[in-house]
């Protein structure tokens, strides 16, 4: 009799491990779920830019570069000034990307100009 428990305890022993392996499985799974499910630019292809979109980043490229240049500050000393890499300057300057908010309006700053007046080069 004692070894029928024995042999019981070690199969409900197995049954736990298992169960937990299950249970550690299904919620790594979820967690990978709703990191791609969140992540809809990998699935969800970018609306096509239109002409006047293009215009309006191409003119705020031109825009930055112009008052960059005119101060004579290069790209690093923009970047390091504002806290972000050189490289995102170089994309907003070709228009590739855009700055956030926070940033025009440290841009303006650096630039010694009113953020209005940084957003009226643009109309």
């Amino acid at each position: 009799m004692a070894v029928m428990s024995l042999n019981t305890m070690i199969f409900l022993g197995l049954l736990a491990v298992l169960f937990a392996f299950v249970v550690i499985a299904v919620v790594f799974i979820i967690a990978v779920i709703r990191k791609y499910a969140g992540n809809k630019q990998s699935y969800v292809p970018q609306e096509p830019v239109t002409p006047q979109q293009e215009e309006i980043r191409k003119t705020l490229g031109e825009t930055l570069k112009e008052l960059r240049t005119g101060r004579n500050m290069t790209q690093e000393f923009v970047a390091e000034s504002l806290g972000v890499s050189r490289q995102a300057v170089s994309k907003w300057e070709n228009g590739s990307s855009e700055p956030s908010t926070s940033n025009l309006i440290a841009i303006a700053k650096l630039y010694e100009i009113p953020p209005e007046e940084l957003l009226k080069k643009l109309i």
